[in-house]
């Protein structure tokens, strides 16, 4: 059964924004499922705690990449504690919407969000306001089989 995307989910997954790296980074979040095989490596650059520049690398389904373009767009320009406030379903919600089998990508884009201010926090010794979660990324309705990502032809329009 194909997964219905909305058309911003589908511009960001085709034309995604803010791919790479960036060099001397200020924080690196480096997060994944082992299950759907979705991995994301998220980048910031800080200037007086304001985030200047987000860029990532994702190996994952259509989702993970736009979410991924997504969370980097809507970070940019925000304060560190304003960038915490950025949850999944705001990310989700600035996509218009992801289908429920497909939310678990917008919970991984929030986690890799997360990851990098930690990051930046302990490269500048300084005691990381971050909480970070275990592993949240499968969510109720997702089978452990990871059937979630494991066949994402939709996203390319292999339906």
């Amino acid at each position: 059964m194909a997964v219905k995307y909305s058309t911003k989910v589908m511009e960001h997954f085709a034309n995604p924004h803010n791919v790479g790296e960036i060099e001397n980074a200020d924080g690196v979040g480096y997060v994944g499922n082992p299950v759907c095989g979705d991995i994301m490596e998220l980048y910031i650059k800080v200037k007086d705690e304001i985030i200047t520049d987000a860029k990532f690398k994702t190996f994952g389904c259509g989702a993970a990449i736009a979410t991924s373009s997504m969370v980097t767009d809507m970070v940019k320009g925000k304060t560190i504690q304003e960038a915490l406030e950025i949850s999944n379903k705001a990310v989700a919600a600035a996509l218009d919407g992801l289908p429920p089998v497909k939310m678990h990508c917008s919970v991984l884009a929030e986690q890799a969000l997360h990851s990098a201010i930690d990051d930046y926090y302990k490269r500048k010794g300084l005691p990381s306001p971050v909480k970070l979660k275990p592993d949240a990324h499968l969510h109720d309705d997702e089978s452990e089989s990871g059937d979630a990502c494991e066949s994402d032809q939709e996203a390319s329009g292999n339906q």
